[in-house]
């Protein structure tokens, strides 16, 4: 008995043996299915090795992942990853805990400072289930020593937070969301040689306790940017805000380069700025001084001042509502700022109801501080002696490489003392060094300019194309500023201009350029005082202005004004305008190299008129200061005729010289209405025209010009002198 009742007893290690069936399989899982036994235990055993790793690392700390960490690190970065002291990495309970003592992040080869990322101590603790999913989220950050440094490479194709491969094309900043800091004797570096700007920027000391910062989050730094000074300074005014779904209060101020900005609002935390609500106040002196700190190359302007929302979504900067002054015009509307594949994208849609003419000479590279002191007459500059007016201010052509646009700009008023200008609409497109400004419309005395330009950065000198068309426009309104009676045209004129030249600026590129300037003026009216004047038909109209019919006006059947342009000079091809009476025509050129104007216009009768000057007016000059002359060599020639004549033989004798026996070439006006060239040219009896040159400079009829005169000209016209 003894011995069965010792047999049917628990042994002492059945008890074990027990637990760890009736654990592993309890009454309640034993019921289920096979397949639910296999995943519950499966879970459990997943659960207790996670449980194993979490109670291994916290309890030592994971100071032996150091080596691990720093191998794995520097293979992901390209980067030598080094931590000098100290380091822990572990689950406290749930967040990863992370900290490291002396660490060092490396910079590449050709960064001007060794190290990327240092930091005496760095103390984290990072979120883990958004960690799982791509999403870095550091609950709180403690620096002390850190200091980071954000270069860019010379030629602007490598910056230094791209890591990886050290081909990749740079990439944008990406900083982890970071909901609270404390940050002592830190600081940060930037440099961009190609914007030639570099600044520091330090943060104040912030203390922490228990994970809560004691005070706001300070900053401020100075550095230069095209060997100019600024500097800046803010703070993060609420940093424990972000508890609870709490927000940052952000004040930034920045001076520099003449401009002062101000930004204001609130952040989800330090280093999240994807949503913020933020506004911005900017002023200065020049508008494209504060884009030079975007990498954005936009024309000078004068003094503004404007006011905007900011915000940050879906890694575009945004601008909206914006409002403001630039000079004596407003502007309005919307910009948006983004990095696509790590090149700067800029986007806007922008209005002006009112601009002042003078606010848009610096888009064409006039000096804008020039302009505020002289007004218009700060476009004219003496050079070597002689006017200038054509704007020399060079294109960046390395800036406007390094981003791409897309902008749409309107103008609903142009305030023009000598144009009617209205009704502005550009739409400019920038990709890869292409700047195309299609299209480029404007009103303008009824009629409408067209414009199509192209400016080709790509090759080695920069290329420009010009395409200019003009609509059919009444001469009345257009040249009403210039005084009506002086005038004297109730006209149209239509024209296009096609160019194509090579150089930085407007003046290099129209120095160069090639093409055709044509405009024609259809079957329309001249005031007899403007023909007359230009025949110098002095008896007819001396005989018009006693009958009082010096208003009365002059049939035009068609003209045109043309000129070709080789190598920078324009000549004349051809230039004519048929009347009812007379057959004006022009001859010579000038030149978009010196600005000279070397031409000579007559007016043939088709009538006889007994005392006519027949002889050519002179226009010459320069763009900036033109010049007319009435009294010929060949008028005076004639007047000392007359006198010779009066003195020998009659007073009578003494007309002689000045009668214009009306025989002047009516012209075809199908070659002239088509702005086709001097030798297309027909008179009305469909013979080739002999007195409109064969468009060369030379002002006489056969287009023929001596070596003396030939010479002349050419020094004139390439501005030697």
């Amino acid at each position: 008995m003894a011995s069965a009742a010792t047999s049917s007893s628990p042994r002492w290690f059945d008890h074990p043996r027990h637990w760890a069936r009736k654990s592993w399989t309890p009454a309640w899982l034993e019921k289920r299915p096979r397949p639910v036994r296999i995943i519950v235990r499966t879970a459990a055993i997943l659960l207790l090795t996670l449980f194993a790793i979490w109670l291994i690392l916290f309890v030592t700390k994971g100071r032996f992942l150091k080596s691990p960490f720093e191998r794995f690190a520097t293979s992901q970065l390209e980067r030598r990853v080094d931590v000098g002291g100290d380091f822990q990495l572990y689950f406290a309970p749930f967040d990863i805990k992370f900290y490291a003592e002396d660490i060092r992040i490396a910079n590449p080869v050709w960064a001007r400072e060794k190290q990327f990322f240092v930091a005496r101590t760095i103390d984290m603790r990072i979120a883990t289930i958004p960690l799982i999913f791509g999403r870095r989220i550091v609950r709180f950050a403690n620096f002390d020593g850190a200091r980071v440094a954000l270069e860019w490479d010379a030629g602007n194709r490598h910056n230094s937070w791209t890591f990886g491969d050290p081909d990749r094309p740079p990439q944008p900043l990406d900083l982890p969301v970071i909901r609270r800091a404390a940050i002592a004797n830190s600081g940060l570096s930037y440099r961009d040689p190609g914007l030639r700007l570099f600044a520091d920027i330090g943060f104040e000391t912030v203390t922490s306790r228990n994970t809560r910062i004691e005070d706001a989050i300070r900053f401020g730094g100075r550095g230069t940017m095209r060997s100019q000074p600024f500097s800046l300074s803010g703070s993060l005014a609420s940093p424990n805000e972000t508890i609870a779904g709490g927000k940052n209060a952000l004040t930034l101020h920045a001076e520099g380069l003449g401009n002062t900005l101000d930004i204001s609002g609130t952040l989800r935390g330090p280093t999240d700025i994807e949503g913020a609500e933020l506004d911005l106040s900017a002023r200065g002196g020049n508008l494209s001084r504060i884009f030079d700190f975007l990498g954005v190359a936009i024309p000078d302007t004068r003094a503004y001042r404007l006011r905007s929302a900011l915000t940050y979504e879906g890694e575009v900067w945004k601008l909206t509502g914006l409002k403001g002054m630039f000079g004596d015009s407003d502007l309005a509307g919307n910009l948006a700022v983004s990095q696509p594949k790590g090149r700067v994208y800029l986007k806007a849609n922008l209005v002006t109801r009112s601009l002042n003419i003078i606010d848009a000479g610096p888009f064409v590279g006039y000096d804008p501080e020039r302009l505020d002191r002289m007004g218009t007459s700060g476009t004219v500059r003496t050079e070597q002696g002689r006017p200038r007016i054509l704007p020399d201010a060079p294109l960046r052509v390395e800036a406007i490489k390094r981003f791409d646009a897309d902008v749409r700009y309107r103008v609903t008023r142009v305030r023009a003392e000598s144009f009617p200008i209205s009704d502005v609409d550009l739409t400019l497109a920038l990709k890869n060094g292409l700047m195309e400004l299609k299209p480029f419309n404007f009103a303008v005395a009824g009629g409408t300019v067209k414009s199509d330009i192209s400016i080709d950065s790509r090759p080695a000198v920069v290329r420009t194309e010009y395409d200019i068309r003009l609509s059919p426009t009444k001469l009345g309104a257009l040249l009403a500023h210039f005084g009506t009676e002086e005038s004297g045209t109730t006209g149209t004129v239509s024209g296009r201009v096609r160019m194509a030249g090579f150089g930085d600026s407007v003046r290099e590129s129209l120095a160069t350029s090639n093409g055709r300037i044509a405009f024609v003026m259809p079957r329309g009216t001249f005031w007899t005082r403007n023909i007359q004047l230009a025949e110098l038909d002095i008896g007819t109209f001396v005989q018009k202005m006693f009958q009082e019919k010096l208003k009365k006006p002059v049939d035009i059947n068609c003209g045109v004004i043309a000129f070709t342009v080789r190598g920078g000079v324009a000549a004349a091809d051809p230039i004519l305008i048929d009347t009812k009476k007379n057959v004006m025509l022009g001859r010579g050129g000038f030149s978009f190299r010196s600005e000279a104007i070397d031409m000579a216009v007559r007016a043939d009768g088709k009538t006889f008129s007994l005392f006519s000057g027949q002889s050519p007016v002179g226009v010459g000059g320069y763009f900036a200061a033109p010049k007319i002359d009435p009294i010929s060599d060949e008028l005076v020639g004639r007047a000392g005729a007359g006198l010779g004549l009066g003195i020998l033989a009659s007073p009578v004798a003494a007309i002689a010289p000045f009668i214009d026996p009306g025989d002047a070439k009516a012209a075809q006006c199908g070659p002239v209405l088509a702005g086709a060239t001097a030798k297309a040219q027909r008179t009305a009896k469909g013979k080739p025209r002999d007195d409109v040159g064969k468009g060369t400079t030379a002002k006489s009829e056969d287009g023929k010009q001596n070596s003396e005169g030939r010479k002349e000209q050419r020094k004139k016209f390439l501005g030697i002198f």
